[in-house]
C-alpha cells in the first residue's frame, strides 16, 4: 500500500502550486488574446477550411522551429503518422517495429496501412524503444535479403518501418535506434506526437528518420484543437501534400485524382490557433520544466521516483511521471488523488494486451510490463491555465 503521509504531502504540493481548491486536470490548454485574434481573423476572411494563410504559416514556422526541411499540416497526429508510413512504403501484410508502451493511435496508423505492429521492449531511462532490445530481436528473428529488404525469418514478411515514440516528451535514444535501423535497412519514422520542443543532443525529435510526426491535440503542449504535422525532407513533401489532399491532380477547374488519397489537410481555423500557440511555446516549455524540477525536489528522498529527462536531452515534460516502488502502490495512489479532485492516471494499457493486437509478434517485454504497473502521470498543465 502507498504511504498516506507522502500522498497527502504531494496532494498539498499540487494544490499549492496551482493555487486552487477546485478540480485540477491532468493537462489543460492555455489561450490568450492572440489566439482569439488569429481565429477571428480567419472567420472574417471566410478562409476557414484547408486553404488559407495560417496553414502555410504554421507549416513554415514549425519547419523553422524544428529545423526540418519541410512540414506538412494534417487534421491530427494519427493521420500524419498514417501518411508518413505510406511515404516510406509500408503496405499490406508488412511488419512495423514499435513499442508496447504507447498510445493506441501509433498502432492504429500501422493497421490503416494493412500492416501489423511488432512490439519491442522499452528502456527504463527513456520509456521509449530500446536499441538493445531492438538489436537483439532483429538478430534472433530477421534477415536482410539479396534485395536489401529486411524480412521476418519465420514468415518472410517485409519489415518496412520502425516507429519509436518519444514517451511523455522524453526523447528516446534515437541515435541508437537509427544506427540499428540503418544497418538492417529499415526506414525510421518517429512518433514525436508528445515531444514538440524536446531535443536530443540539441536536435529536435522527429527529425532523425525518413519522416517524423507531431500532434496538436487539445491535451498537447500546444494545440490547434485537433491537428498534426509531418516532418520530412523535400523529396517526401510533395508526395505528402498530394496524399493528404485526396490525391487531386492540380488543375484550374477539373477534378482528377490519380490514386487513393485522404482528406487529411488541416483547416485554416485550426492553424490560426496553432500559430498563436507556437509563439508561446518556449514559455510553455520553460514553465513545464520548472514544474518538473519542483516535483523532483518534492519527491527527493521519498519512495516515489520522479521520471527525469534522459542525459544529454531537453524534454518538454509534456506529462510528468513517477514510478511507484511496487505494483501495490499504484491503484491506492491513483484513487487517493482522484478522490481529492486531482486528476492523475496510469500509463496506457500495453498495446499487446488489447484484443486487436494480442496476436501480433512481440519480443521480451520485461521493462514494459514492469513499468506500466508502477507508473503514474501527475498534473502537468502550465500554471497560467487555472
Amino acid at each position: 500500500m502507498c504511504d498516506p503521509k507522502l500522498a497527502n504531502h504531494l496532494i498539498q504540493f499540487v494544490r499549492d502550486y496551482y493555487r486552487t481548491n477546485d478540480a485540477i486536470p491532468l493537462h489543460a490548454p492555455v489561450f490568450g488574446q492572440q489566439e482569439k485574434d488569429y481565429v477571428l481573423d480567419t472567420l472574417e476572411s471566410t478562409f476557414v477550411s484547408s486553404v488559407g494563410q495560417y496553414v502555410d504559416r504554421l507549416e513554415n514556422d514549425i519547419a523553422a522551429y524544428t529545423r526540418s526541411s519541410a512540414a506538412v499540416a494534417t487534421v491530427n497526429g494519427t493521420s500524419a503518422l498514417h501518411t508518413a508510413l505510406q511515404l516510406v512504403g509500408v503496405s499490406r501484410s508488412d511488419l512495423v517495429l514499435t513499442q508496447p508502451l504507447t498510445f493506441v493511435a501509433t498502432c492504429n496508423a500501422i493497421s490503416y496501412c494493412g500492416a501489423e505492429p511488432v512490439f519491442i521492449d522499452i528502456d527504463r531511462n527513456t520509456l521509449g524503444l530500446s536499441p538493445s532490445a531492438l538489436s537483439a530481436w532483429l538478430q534472433e528473428h530477421a534477415f536482410v535479403d539479396d534485395e536489401k529488404t529486411c524480412r521476418l525469418s519465420q514468415t518472410q514478411q517485409k519489415i518496412t518501418a520502425c516507429v519509436p515514440m518519444h514517451t511523455f516528451g522524453h526523447p528516446v535514444d534515437i541515435n541508437g535506434v537509427k544506427h540499428i535501423c540503418d544497418a538492417w535497412r529499415i526506414p525510421l519514422v518517429e512518433d514525436a506526437a508528445e515531444s514538440l520542443g524536446s531535443l536530443y543532443h540539441g536536435e529536435h525529435t522527429g527529425t532523425f528518420g525518413a519522416a517524423g510526426i507531431l500532434s496538436f491535440n487539445g491535451n498537447k503542449i500546444m494545440t490547434t484543437g485537433g491537428g498534426g504535422m509531418i516532418l520530412c525532407d523535400s523529396t517526401f513533401e510533395k508526395k505528402a501534400r498530394h496524399l493528404t489532399t485526396t490525391a487531386k491532380v492540380s488543375h484550374p477547374y477539373e477534378y482528377f485524382h490519380d490514386q487513393i488519397g485522404y482528406n487529411y489537410r488541416m483547416p485554416n481555423l485550426n492553424a490560426a490557433l496553432g500559430c498563436a500557440q507556437l509563439e508561446r511555446l518556449e514559455t510553455f516549455i520553460s514553465e513545464k520544466r520548472k514544474l518538473a524540477e519542483e516535483y523532483r525536489q518534492v519527491l527527493k528522498g521519498t519512495e516515489l521516483e520522479f521520471v527525469s529527462e534522459p542525459e544529454g536531452c531537453r524534454s518538454n515534460y509534456w506529462l510528468n511521471a513517477v514510478l511507484c516502488p511496487s505494483e501495490a502502490w499504484q491503484t491506492p495512489l491513483l484513487d487517493t488523488f482522484n478522490q481529492a479532485g486531482i486528476m492523475v492516471r496510469p500509463a496506457w494499457a500495453l498495446i499487446p494486451s488489447l484484443p486487436m493486437f494480442e496476436r501480433c509478434f512481440s519480443g521480451r517485454l520485461s521493462n514494459s510490463q514492469n513499468l506500466v504497473k508502477r507508473l503514474i502521470n501527475l498534473p502537468s498543465s502550465v500554471m497560467s491555465c487555472l
